[in-house]
């Protein structure tokens, strides 16, 4: 009986972090946010598209910009190439 217990709350347990673990490492990474008065710095980040935040901030007092999270992450170096002297 106590095997059956401990399986069935492993098992639980595995579907209650799945859906945790589906989640984006860092909710900030979406390239538009929804900025204005009441959303602070660098605004509401959860937009894929400008149309999405263009339709979410009509009919207030908000706009859409670039995330500058987005725009000014890390980017990798490529090689330099080989120069002759």
């Amino acid at each position: 009986m106590r095997k059956i217990i401990g399986v069935a709350a492993f098992v639980a347990m595995v579907f209650t972090a799945l859906p945790a673990s589906a989640q984006p490492n860092d909710p900030y990474d979406y390239p538009y946010c929804l900025q204005g008065k009441q959303y602070g710095l660098p605004g509401l980040c959860q937009f894929t598209s400008y149309q999405q935040c263009q339709a979410t901030a009509y009919g207030t007092f908000s706009y859409c910009g670039i995330n500058p999270r987005f725009a000014y992450r890390w980017q990798p170096r490529g090689r330099r190439p080989y120069q002759e002297r």
